[in-house]
């Protein structure tokens, strides 16, 4: 069998969202949010007017891109750096004191290539508190990175990340245990 994209049908997937709501959003999310303006407090604030929850004290800097804020939570003291693309088509759940740093994607969608339809699968996501996601890294649908747990830059996690771990490579292993000192 060949793979048929014109048999692809999306129509299971609710995004959350009516349309207004999302064509609102989009251009939000393109005049302000993935912008070269560095107001961090007012991307906080639309976020959390489209729905994120947001913690105290994130800081959030210029041209990221965030495809469903209603599909976001953001803990205390978190870092989230240039050009970090959060895929959101399922829920993302960041803890607090989170560093996902420049260029890095946190892709919750992909799609069944062992169907010919090439159907979309979600998956959600989540970085618990204190987890480093280095930059120009990939952290694929269904993965959790446990307390603390490091991914290495240019790291793919395409498996759970233990905590107090650090991982590198493509597809991401563990690479040695993580300490923290005060």
């Amino acid at each position: 069998m060949k793979t048929n994209l014109a048999s692809f049908n999306n129509s299971h997937y609710k995004p959350g969202a009516g349309r207004l709501k999302m064509t609102l959003w989009y251009l939000v999310n393109a005049l302000i949010i993935n912008s070269f303006l560095p107001f961090g407090g007012l991307r906080a604030s639309l976020l959390r007017l489209f729905g994120a929850r947001v913690g105290t004290g994130v800081v959030l800097k210029p041209y990221i891109n965030i495809k469903y804020p209603w599909n976001l939570e953001i803990g205390d003291h978190c870092w989230i750096g240039e050009q970090v693309w959060i895929d959101n088509l399922d829920k993302v759940q960041i803890g607090s004191h989170v560093c996902v740093s420049q260029g890095a994607m946190l892709l919750c969608g992909n799609h069944n290539y062992r169907i010919s339809s090439f159907d979309l699968i979600t998956g959600p996501i989540t970085l618990e508190d204190g987890v480093w996601i280095g930059a120009k890294t990939v952290v694929c649908p269904g993965i959790v990175c446990h307390s603390h747990s490091v991914l290495s830059v240019g790291s793919i996690a395409t498996r759970n990340l233990e905590a107090y771990t650090v991982y590198a490579g493509i597809p991401a292993t563990a690479v040695r245990k993580r300490e923290v000192q005060a």
